[in-house]
């Protein structure tokens, strides 16, 4: 299989015939080329089947009619301009209440003072736009400003129209005298009533509309103050409430508490669990008493004890009697200043008298008396000591009889004691509970007789008269009725000639047409393409321009390029494709890329890979295609590539020696689509597209073809056609395909 189009199996025997004829008059044809000028190819517009719009048709007949069109708009703005004049006028006042829940530091109870309340929620706020369209509320509002005597809230004051009547009777409108008064006035009421909650804030704006500005004004600012009152009375209402709820509990409580404390003191009584200081019973009083006499007893004798054993050592080792007893006795201290002043005399003697000296003598013999009256001395104070120890010991003795007796008591009345605790713990919650009720009812009752109880809100913007009507708005109203009358007056001209229009849908069909004929389809002519150097190499010849290309000044890739530019997304991708494979497809594929991006994004897609030119104009001949895409090997950041020579961007097909099949993944048509949405035009190199999905290369896409230099215009204009007919939804022909020169052997590279 060849091209793509050869696929749809449409005229396959007359293909196969046109390009045989073509190939086997190839070289008398490019003879006669030099004579006379070829026979372009044009399409000439065919009248067949009828469908498509005549824009022009539908212009002459709006023209045409122009008066069904002006005469009902001016009769509509004339009408619209004169109901707007003959309603009556509304004027709108708004008041504005902010809702902060937030009470009054000094009138909040107890409890709650060092409490921080917590913001309102949405919720809270829609809740209160409730309560301000609530019916009680707006009772209060029409009894206060005496609604229900004016007309324009009660119509049955004035008088029903008879078209009003006749509504009813049908069904269309509801009969005002089967309605109640108070029904009548609260729906006009409520149809001038308008309250909602500002966006993102605790804000409740009320709106209120009325022929009387004033009226207006008034109703409106009554509403917020009703508003308020309606709180402060239920606030009020719910502290009567609790109060009379309090009162009650509080009597029975007062009750309980007594009974209570009765029990506890009658058990008490019986039981002999008297209570002594420090709120403890009689019996655990006396048994601590008893046990710090006990503890104060065996101290003394300890004490005592210790210090007649530390004199007798004394008095047994002879050494000096030092301890506190003996020296702050009198007698000893009597004695130890006589000791002193005899010492003193004897050492006073002994410096003018000898030792054997009567004097000395008796000096020596005084102190060695006054030293065993010390002696005796401290020993009496040991004995003394010794005996209030043994007194100690008895006394200690006395109480541990007393204590344990004591102990006894007290075990006997545990079990009495548990249970006077637990009648004392229920008369303290009791009497706990009853000083709570005390002091909430005092709160309910302070805030009930308060004249002005806290409420949740307070207005920040009350209503003021308006002098500006807010109904009917004149000239949205005159302007939509105009605007709506022109459109359907339009709409129905335009509808009854698409009726009778019978215009045939022009197709575009490839024929043969003389050469003096004008083109109804564009005819690209010969390029005379642009040879650059590659590498620093030298530059190549270029090909010759034959004399009858129909090139004057402007080249055929170049008009080809114009055209494109113009179609914009109608041209976003292209397929470029030929009738054999060969480097001149590619060629002309990089020649027109290079026109289209000097000033849009472009990127050229390989998908033949039968030419080695795609690999030596990119900046990275070694890069990754679409073969290495489609198996996860790559992104699309690796498989991009930059020209050379131009801004213009390449996908190349893949690394030498890959799987063509790949290319038949549906996994290419989405990369395609991925490019197409990045970039403006995406050309795409089919060669001869002799293995590709013919979905791939004409969804959404103008058909390029480089023809054999020999093929014959007849056969050219037959693949046109099948062309168009397998899905492309433009088809050019180049003249002829551009040719590399021959001079080099290398690939040379084509540059716009």
């Amino acid at each position: 299989m060849r091209l793509a189009f050869w696929r749809a199996g449409k005229d396959k025997a007359l293909i196969a015939r046109a390009v045989s004829k073509s190939k086997g008059e190839a070289a008398p044809k490019v003879e006669a080329k030099v004579e006379a000028k070829p026979v372009p190819i044009v399409a000439k517009q065919a009248q067949v089947e009828s469908g498509d719009i005549d824009l022009h048709a539908l212009g002459a007949a709006l023209a045409r009619k122009r008066g069904w069109i002006i005469v009902p708009t001016v009769l509509a703005l004339v009408a619209s301009l004169a109901v707007v004049n003959l309603v009556t006028p509304r004027y709108k006042s708004e008041a504005r209440i902010l809702i902060d829940g937030r009470e009054n530091v000094f009138l909040r109870p107890n409890s709650d003072r060092t409490e921080e309340r917590q913001a309102l929620d949405a919720e809270a706020v829609t809740s209160q736009v409730q309560l301000v369209l609530s019916r009680d509320l707006a009772r209060e509002i029409i009894k206060k400003n005496k609604l229900a005597d004016r007309p324009e809230f009660d119509p049955v004051l004035q008088g029903i129209s008879p078209l009003k009547s006749l509504a009813a009777l049908i069904g269309i409108g509801r009969d005002p005298f089967a309605m109640t008064p108070e029904e009548r006035v609260l729906d006009a009421y409520y149809e001038r009533l308008q309250a909602y909650a500002v966006d993102k804030s605790r804000v409740i704006v009320v709106e209120f509309q009325s022929a009387d500005p004033e009226l207006a004004a008034r109703v409106a600012n009554s509403i917020a103050d009703g508003y308020l009152v309606l709180q402060q009375g239920v606030r009020q209402e719910q502290a009567k409430n609790a109060s009379q709820w309090l009162a009650g509990e509080i009597e029975n409580l007062r009750k309980k508490v007594s009974d209570a404390e009765a029990r506890v003191e009658d058990f008490r009584s019986k039981s002999s669990l008297f209570v002594g200081t420090n709120n403890t019973t009689l019996s655990n009083q006396q048994m601590g008493e008893v046990n710090t006499q006990l503890n104060n007893a065996r101290s003394m004798k300890a004490d005592a004890e210790s210090k007649a054993r530390l004199i007798r050592e004394m008095l047994q080792s002879g050494k000096p009697i030092e301890a506190s007893e003996v020296v702050n006795s009198e007698l000893m201290r009597r004695l130890s200043e006589q000791r002193v002043t005899l010492r003193a005399q004897l050492a006073e003697q002994s410096s003018t008298l000898l030792g054997n000296h009567p004097r000395i003598k008796e000096l020596k013999a005084q102190l060695g008396d006054l030293d065993n009256q010390i002696r005796d001395e401290a020993a009496k104070i040991s004995r003394s000591l010794e005996s209030d120890a043994r007194i100690a010991s008895g006394r200690v003795d006395g109480l541990t009889v007393s204590l344990e007796q004591l102990k006894k008591q007290a075990a006997s009345t545990n079990g009495q004691d548990v249970q006077l605790r637990a009648l004392e713990r229920e008369a303290k919650a009791q009497r706990d509970l009853l000083e709570t009720y005390l002091a909430k009812y005092r709160e309910a009752n302070t805030r009930e007789t308060i004249d002005t109880a806290p409420t949740d809100g307070r207005i920040i913007s009350r209503a003021i008269v308006s002098n500006t009507p807010a109904y009917p708005k004149k000239l949205p109203i005159v302007l939509i009725a105009t605007i709506a009358t022109l459109l359907l007056s339009s709409g129905v001209v335009v509808t009854g000639e698409l009726l009778r229009q019978t215009a045939p849908r022009a197709a575009a069909v490839f024929t043969p047409a003389p050469a003096h004929a004008p083109a109804a389809v564009r005819q690209e002519p010969f390029v005379q393409p642009v040879v650059e150097p590659v590498m620093g190499e030298p530059a190549p010849l270029q090909p010759e321009m034959t004399a009858d290309a129909g090139v004057t000044e402007f080249a055929e890739i170049e008009q080809l390029a114009e055209g494109l530019r113009a179609a914009g997304a109608a041209a976003r991708k292209v397929t470029v494709l030929g009738t054999a494979s060969g480097e001149a497809i590619t060629l002309s594929t990089l020649t027109l890329a290079r026109h289209l991006s000097r000033d849009a994004r472009v990127v050229v897609v390989d998908l033949a890979a039968s030419s080695p030119t795609i690999a030596a104009v990119s900046v990275d001949a070694s890069a990754p295609g679409l073969a290495e895409l489609m198996q996860g090997e790559a992104s699309f950041a690796q498989i991009i590539t930059r020209d050379k020579l131009s801004r213009l961007h390449l996908v190349m097909a893949g690394r030498p020696g890959f799987d063509r099949s790949l290319l038949q993944s549906p996994r290419v048509a989405l990369a395609i689509d991925a490019l197409l949405r990045a970039y403006d035009h995406v050309l795409i190199d089919a060669g001869s597209a002799s293995d590709l999905p013919a979905e791939l290369l004409t969804a959404h896409a103008r058909a390029v073809v480089v023809p054999d230099a020999s093929m014959a215009p007849d056969a050219r204009t037959q693949m046109c056609e099948q062309l168009t007919a397998v899905g492309f939804s433009d088809v050019t022909m180049l003249s002829r395909p551009v040719q590399a020169s021959d001079a080099v052997e290398a690939p040379r590279v084509v540059a716009a």
